[in-house]
């Protein structure tokens, strides 16, 4: 085997999944540890919020970092402080999870941009959207083990086991990560520090700026919004529907994503069009998805189970398709910083998730708070239509 996937490359997958396999767990514990707690929808969201929230904040400059020191360095960095987040969360309670939440936050700000811009660079343009659809297929496996095991750990009442997969997963993580390695070159020669704090100043005003950069981001902002209260909430949700298993529908959810991206890798677009009847699609799916999870607790659990496939679908295709797509059309010179922006728009989403949707869960309902994800997919139908002629 040749490409995307070489020996090399299955090595970086292989730490990605063990990486990931933290939170996974921790999607699903974090929540029902709050509602033992009393805490309200608001608080659980805010501290899952924490996470993805922090990671947005660092990506830029874990971009400009990992441009300037080479992602092998970085990553063997990082390794260490992600190992004391998950102890953290052994020896703490809920405000202590607060804070893992954001010193893992970091970690994965420039775990992800270290394993992503290094595929990116190492990696052909032909075997390019193969290769991050790999990266964000074994980002995505450990949701279908890791929601069952962690349900297993809290109905067996005993939190030792929680404390033991956590301190085996710091250690497998370190020993696969430090046995790294990437082709290629390990870091660029850095300007000036005055000529990078203008850089990565006027890279934001991008955002707006660029309109690849632009609709790219809106469209991977807000749906990761409807991404993030579905991994938030799912595990309090699931217990109003008849029949419903937070565990069932998280590891179906995360097997559809495996097996989409898995056979439909060579489908997404890697020639740097912007192609409007795929993502048009895509966001259709994202729809459905939510109005099947909101409307199956008066239906049945048959449409909640429904909405983690058609959300799977929608999750396996879009981040791969805008992420290739910008590989392409933004420029050389500081696309690490501008993909590093787009990437903290879907931390933002995934983080807004739980920040705005849990108000809107406590003053209303589960089922209404996903009826408004919905809305929100609607409005980006016609977002990934309207496009701009440049495009």
């Amino acid at each position: 085997m040749k490409g995307a996937l070489s020996w090399p490359f299955l090595r970086l997958y292989l730490l990605t999944l063990c990486y990931f396999s933290a939170n996974s767990i921790l999607n699903v514990i974090i929540p029902l540890k709050g509602e033992s707690l009393g805490a309200a929808n608001s608080t659980i969201g805010i501290v899952m919020g924490a996470y993805l929230l922090t990671t947005m904040l660092f990506r830029p400059w874990a971009g400009h970092m990992i441009h300037k020191l080479g992602p092998i360095k970085v990553l063997r960095t990082i390794l260490v402080i992600n190992g004391i987040a998950l102890i953290l969360y052994t020896v703490t309670g809920l405000g202590g999870y607060f804070v893992a939440r954001i010193l893992q936050g970091v970690c994965t700000a420039f775990f992800s941009m270290a394993l992503q811009l290094g595929i990116i660079d190492a990696l052909p343009d032909k075997d390019r959207s193969q290769g991050i659809s790999m990266y964000s297929l074994c980002s995505y496996m450990p949701g279908i083990f890791g929601p069952l095991l962690a349900l297993g750990i809290w109905q067996a009442g005993d939190m030792s086991y929680f404390t033991v997969t956590m301190i085996t997963l710091a250690i497998l993580t370190g020993i696969v990560g430090y046995s790294a390695r990437l082709e290629g070159k390990e870091a660029d020669p850095a300007p000036t520090q005055a000529v990078q704090g203008l850089a990565m100043f006027r890279s934001y005003g991008e955002l707006v700026k660029s309109p690849y950069l632009f609709q790219c981001s809106v469209l991977m902002l807000v749906a990761s919004i409807v991404f993030g209260a579905v991994t938030t909430f799912i595990p309090l949700y699931a217990d109003q529907i008849q029949g419903g298993n937070a565990g069932i529908y998280l590891m179906l959810q995360a097997g559809t994503i495996v097996l989409s991206r898995f056979a439909l890798k060579g489908k997404i677009p890697s020639d740097g069009k912007w192609h409007s009847p795929f993502i048009i699609g895509i966001m259709l799916i994202m729809t459905a998805a939510a109005l099947s999870i909101s409307f199956s607790v008066a239906v049945g659990v048959y449409l909640f189970y429904m909405g983690a496939v058609f959300m799977g679908i929608a999750q396996a295709l879009l981040y791969p398709t805008l992420t290739t797509y910008l590989t392409f059309v933004l420029p050389q010179w500081n696309r690490n910083v501008l993909i590093g922006l787009f990437i903290a728009m879907a931390d933002l989403g995934v983080s807004l998730g739980g920040i705005i949707m849990g108000p809107i869960a406590d003053l209303s309902s589960y089922s209404f708070m996903y009826t408004i994800c919905a809305m929100l997919g609607v409005g980006m139908i016609l977002f990934a239509y309207g496009r701009r002629s440049v495009i």
